[in-house]
């Protein structure tokens, strides 16, 4: 997930370290790297989106929570007949889990609200460069988007959203990655035709962002 430039000869992050230990797992689990890890996450992650649409957030998680817990507890006393018939001691069967770190450094949550706040400033600057019509043409593409978002609110709820995001989330980067040189094609046409039928509405309506010289001349009028 580095780009080129961020990585060194080994593939070891060099400028973003802390994004990169965050990116690259997520990157391993959406192309499907490790099948049977990917299909764990999806699987977990699907039924307990489809079980929040359907049931409370509350009941899903005590239920959740009671069934991991469930689990641990039979395996731990299982573990502990086997050794006390096999006379072995193996010792805490999550003793592996239990001596890892999951705490965070204080580097790493101020670099994570660094890029957070950075993302932030810099969607609340697009916000008010589109609601405030910086450039009409960019205003009005938003104005289509949020009209077709109206019909989509209409089709579906926000939790069947997120159920297709998240199946998006682990199908489409898979198939854009096998039909990456097909894919390009046809969305450089689609970018092309986008961008010709916008310089003809430029041309119609000249009324939005104004060339950078034309902008200086008027400053030293």
């Amino acid at each position: 997930m580095c780009t080129i430039g961020e990585t060194g000869q080994n593939g070891v992050c060099k400028q973003r370290p802390l994004i990169c230990s965050i990116l690259d797992p997520m990157e391993s689990l959406i192309y499907w790297r490790d099948v049977k890890k990917s299909g764990i996450v999806f699987g977990a992650g699907l039924v307990t989106l489809v079980a929040i649409s359907s049931f409370s957030v509350i009941s899903v998680f005590a239920y959740l929570s009671l069934l991991a817990l469930f689990g641990t507890v039979a395996f731990r006393i299982y573990k502990s007949v086997t050794q006390a018939v096999q006379k072995t001691n193996d010792g805490h069967p999550f003793k592996e889990y239990l001596e890892l770190d999951l705490t965070l450094s204080q580097e790493k949550v101020q670099h994570i609200a660094g890029v957070a706040v950075a993302h932030l400033n810099g969607f609340t600057a697009e916000l008010r460069r589109l609601f405030l019509v910086e450039d009409l043409i960019d205003s009005i593409k938003f104005g289509v988007i949020l009209w077709v978002f109206t019909y989509i609110g209409a089709w579906f709820n926000g939790m069947t959203l997120v159920i297709l995001a998240f199946v998006s989330l682990f199908t489409l980067p898979k198939v854009y990655e096998n039909n990456k040189q097909s894919i390009d094609t046809y969305l450089d046409l689609v970018r092309t035709k986008l961008t010709e039928i916008t310089d003809k509405i430029r041309v119609a309506i000249p009324i939005g962002k104004k060339p950078v010289a034309a902008t200086e001349s008027e400053k030293d009028k």
